[in-house]
């Protein structure tokens, strides 16, 4: 994991659940990340690409989720 550093903003009050299948209508066992800034930039429905790395995910935006990731950096 590389932290903080140039052109990285830190996104406050980031949850994130280990969701198990079979409670609160989970059809599988999955991650659920909620943030007001991450539904900004990724919209209900909207498919994305996750990878791991080291110490962490990265998680590729397709070109709408770009833009609007680059004016939620502006604000």
């Amino acid at each position: 994991m590389s932290g903080p550093g140039l052109g990285k903003k830190l996104l406050k009050g980031v949850k994130v659940y280990i969701h198990e299948k079979g409670k609160s209508n989970a059809s599988v066992t999955h991650l659920d990340i909620e943030s007001p800034d991450i539904t900004r930039i990724i919209k209900e429905n909207e498919i994305t690409f996750v990878k791991g790395k080291s110490g962490g995910i990265f998680i590729a935006l397709k070109k709408p989720m770009i833009k609007r990731a680059e004016r939620l950096i502006k604000k």
